[in-house]
């Protein structure tokens, strides 16, 4: 069976790399265009094209995939029996997708029909969602509303953030794909249609969504601060300085007399906020041009700084 690959990030280039040492062989591979990368800004070769090059496979990275007629004509010269996506970066056309002689699937990181689009794994956990997953999937011109190849769920940990959901993802994602291509035939001919009254949007996080809303339960905050890591950074306002915040915990059922957003005590357990439900209890913070430090290291030189009684400025949605 030939097999094509689409591709660009780390999470592309971990199922490549496991699908090659599974044995399963690639004919060619998709990557988006090297960009600027780094505090140098070089050139530097997608994490997908890595992998492939190393394995002396060719690799294609058309700017656009719409309206060009070449890149077509390399695939249509390539005859691909399959075609498997992974976090390519655009959409594939119908003309593309016609033609792959099986078809073409698709890897994405939450359990479809919830949470299509760009952001699953974060906005699984800014929700509360107590599972994630993987899906496999038909690839049609709906973003992400093709059938179900095959899907599998994960527990979601109440000390995960983006950052390690992503990385269990990544896992469960290659290791489910390697395990579906020697039966991909009669997988994707009885692929199961989602059922569309289910359906979730995960638009992409933003950097003003960082700021954090005290507005909102310390529950949901804390939640928020683990789902903004690693970007883009859960952060708060204090009298005009933007503190990068990384570690806190709820206190439900503790209320003071101030609104959301009061400092309510600093001390080395941590600083205390007043939310529109319960204390946030922040534990580890960033200043500016700082590291990334416990606030019981940062307390005994800025009391006055985070004294009790202010009011945090936050972003109201």
């Amino acid at each position: 069976m030939k097999i094509i690959f689409a591709g660009t990030p780390d999470f592309a280039a971990f199922h490549l790399k496991t699908l090659l040492e599974g044995g399963i062989e690639i004919a060619a591979v998709f990557s988006q265009p090297d960009r600027p990368s780094g505090r140098g800004n070089h050139i530097a070769p997608t994490p997908v094209k890595a992998v492939a090059a190393s394995r002396g496979i060719p690799v294609y990275q058309p700017e656009k995939l719409k309206n060009n007629a070449a890149a077509l004509q390399i695939i249509k010269d390539l005859a691909p029996d399959l075609a498997i996506v992974v976090a390519y970066g655009q959409l594939i056309p119908d003309e593309f997708l016609a033609v792959p002689r099986i078809g073409t699937i698709n890897v994405h990181g939450s359990v479809l029909p919830r949470w299509r689009g760009a952001a699953p794994i974060q906005r699984a956990l800014w929700n509360g969602d107590a599972v994630t997953g993987i899906t496999i999937m038909k690839v049609g011109t709906e973003l992400d509303a093709g059938d179900i190849i095959v899907s599998k769920e994960l527990p979601i940990e109440n000390t995960d953030t983006s950052e390690s959901l992503y990385l269990k993802l990544q896992t469960l994602g290659a290791e489910t794909l390697l395990g579906v291509i020697p039966d991909i035939e009669n997988l994707y001919e009885n692929a199961i249609p989602q059922d569309s009254s289910q359906v979730t949007y995960a638009k992409k996080l933003t950097r003003e969504e960082g700021i954090l809303n005290f507005a909102e339960s310390a529950e949901t905050l804390e939640r928020h601060i683990r789902a903004y890591q690693p970007w883009p950074i859960a952060s708060i306002i204090l009298a005009g300085t933007k503190i990068k915040v990384f570690r806190a915990e709820s206190i439900e059922n503790q209320d003071s007399a101030g609104a959301p957003g009061t400092i309510t005590a600093a001390s080395k357990e941590g600083l205390f906020i007043q939310t529109g439900s319960g204390i946030l209890k922040i534990t580890e913070l960033q200043m500016p041009g700082k590291g990334r430090v416990s606030f019981s290291q940062l307390i005994n030189s800025r009391k006055q700084f985070f004294a009790p009684g202010q009011i945090l400025d936050y972003r109201q949605a």
